[in-house]
């Protein structure tokens, strides 16, 4: 039997990755309106991705190999979100370029940080466990840590060498860059999955 269905601890890292991601998308959200961050809203919009793959593979990891293949490829394309909604919020922020306040933006950054690694940690564990499902929470919690580093970077510079728009600009688009390659990934394994299924 797959090791996903009888292993209760995936589904309670699943369930408290989910509700991190849930909680830490609403604080996210309204500092980056309030302060009209691009980075920071790419990254809020990327913790509700997050909560809703979560909570995908919370109700799929019963399914068979054939039916979370599907849910795989599914989430490949909700990967592909907040890259789509970070292209349009860089477009308008282009158009008006103010740069957002330096302090809020690394403070958020790092709270963002610290909730992230924390759900690569309890994910790492289990990155093999489920197939392309725990491998998209996996990978999407890893590159969101690699995402909040760099928001802390641009705060930095905003802060003390660059005052512009410029430094969250880039740090968004390459966050939208990061999320089109994993959501790459997450197919690709749902791909061999669903293969497998057949064979």
């Amino acid at each position: 039997m797959d090791a996903a269905v009888v292993n209760p601890g995936l589904r309670r890292v699943v369930r408290l990755v989910a509700f991190l991601n849930l909680a830490y998308f609403g604080i996210e959200f309204a500092v980056a309106l309030a302060i009209g961050s691009v980075s920071l809203f790419a990254d809020s919009v990327d913790f509700l991705e997050d909560a809703s793959v979560n909570l995908l593979i919370l109700a799929a990891l019963g399914w068979s190999l054939k039916n979370r293949a599907r849910v795989g490829m599914a989430l490949a394309g909700i990967l592909l979100i907040p890259a789509i909604a970070t292209l349009w919020t860089a477009w308008e922020k282009f158009n008006v370029p103010v740069a957002p306040e330096p302090g809020l933006l690394t403070l958020t950054g790092a709270g963002a940080c610290i909730v992230n690694f924390a759900c690569a940690y309890m994910l790492a564990r289990y990155r093999t466990h489920g197939g392309s499902l725990t491998r998209a929470a996996f990978l999407s919690s890893r590159n969101d840590v690699l995402a909040n580093i760099a928001i802390m970077a641009a705060g930095l510079v905003t802060a003390f060498l660059w005052r512009s728009a410029w430094p969250d600009l880039i740090v968004g688009l390459g966050i939208a860059a990061m999320n089109a390659d994993a959501a790459r990934e997450v197919w690709s394994a749902a791909r061999e999955e669903h293969a497998l299924a057949r064979a």
